[in-house]
């Protein structure tokens, strides 16, 4: 019993040799390496982060509390959504909606008037992992246009939706459409009849860059701000674009940014805040951004891409938000506020205005502040 155990392992040792003398004689086929090719590798952990911000201008002391108390419940939404697991787009839609909802934004309900005297409202939403996009622009019909954005980014093979078409899309898929009445404010009425009266006294508009005179060897930018003023900001305290950014634990990144543009604006103007690479843009391979303040300038340098390929080129994120910043004022003498996010959870928050309300949490905690 012994001998026949013995010889039925050698033959098997024989015959295993052998079988692995052939498969060394065949040679496999080389396989030509392919850009399209993709490998399934377990996700990293990333460490949920949010930022956000309320816009980058002269805050009066006076609207400083209103201003971080938004925030910081922007912040509170998003969060509480990343910190379960949500994904990052859920996260900058929920931040930006609850700011849409906060008058004390330029953006949603309370927004700044046109020269008409209506409230017209533009949004992005960016998804850096799928690197998908949804915007509207010039909706006046609409409560929360980020939410329009999103309906645009999961519903439609197009990115940007304008006007009435915006609305009704949206409309089409569940929103509710309202009287452009509910978004307006007699505060911003009143604030709109004195900028009017300033722009035909010929008074300059200094929201976002205070008194100090932009230096005579910078160029300047064509296009007048046309928001509010400073002379009085007890009575008519100005307001500002919102936006977000988040990476979420999956290591998705994603963008939003909602304006209700710039005060006596003619109809029909679009800013930087709704243009992809201009006040939004993110891209798992570089960063998520989101820009404030005077948009001509910001969509000329299509500054929001310019920075985030800073990123994707090596630069630390808080490094290129300030890079970005200056090359916002020395090239066009623009003023604006900026926050950047990597995907390795690294960030920047960069202005040159006199100030600009942000808020961050993470798993350590939340935070706000009105400058950096």
């Amino acid at each position: 019993m012994q001998r026949q155990e013995c010889s039925c392992s050698l033959l098997f040792s024989t015959i295993y040799s052998g079988l692995q003398g052939a498969i060394r004689l065949i040679r496999m086929p080389e396989v030509a390496e392919c850009s399209t090719m993709s490998f399934v590798t377990t996700p990293a952990t990333h460490d949920p982060t949010l930022l956000v911000h309320g816009g980058a201008w002269a805050i009066p002391a006076a609207a400083a509390a209103d201003h971080e108390a938004g925030v910081r419940a922007a912040l509170e939404a998003g969060y509480a959504l990343l910190s379960l697991g949500g994904s990052a787009i859920d996260a900058v839609e929920a931040a930006v909606t609850v700011l849409e909802d906060d008058p004390t934004f330029d953006a949603g309900r309370g927004s700044f008037l046109t020269s008409d005297g209506r409230v017209q409202l533009d949004a992005l939403l960016m998804d850096g992992g799928r690197m998908k996009a949804g915007g509207v622009a010039c909706v006046e019909r609409l409560r929360n246009p980020i939410q329009a954005a999103r309906l645009v980014l999961e519903k439609s093979q197009h990115v940007y939706f304008v006007g009435p078409g915006a609305e009704q899309f949206a409309a089409s898929h569940g929103m509710l459409l309202i009287d452009n009445a509910e978004l307006v404010l007699e505060r911003e009425r009143k604030r709109l009849a004195h900028a009017k009266a300033r722009e035909a006294a010929g008074l300059l508009d200094e929201t976002f860059s205070g008194p100090e005179a932009i230096p005579g060897h910078v160029l300047h930018d064509d296009k007048s701000p046309e928001t509010a003023f400073l002379s009085d900001p007890d009575r008519f305290a100005s307001h500002d674009t919102v936006g977000a950014v988040a990476l979420d634990a999956h290591g998705n990144l994603a963008a939003a940014t909602s304006t209700g543009g710039t005060l006596n604006k003619t109809p029909g103007r679009v800013g930087d805040s709704s243009l992809i690479g201009c006040g939004c843009y993110a891209d798992n391979l570089a960063a998520a951004v989101s820009l404030t303040g005077w948009g001509e300038p910001i969509m000329k340098l299509v500054l929001g891409k310019w920075a985030t390929d800073r990123v994707a080129g090596g630069t630390a994120p808080e490094i290129a938000a300030r890079e970005a910043i200056s090359y916002l004022f020395n090239r066009l003498g623009g003023h604006g506020g900026i926050i950047l996010l990597g995907p390795d959870g690294r960030f920047g928050l960069a202005h040159n205005t006199p100030a600009m309300a942000w808020g961050l949490a993470t798993p350590g905690g939340l935070q706000t502040g009105l400058s950096v």
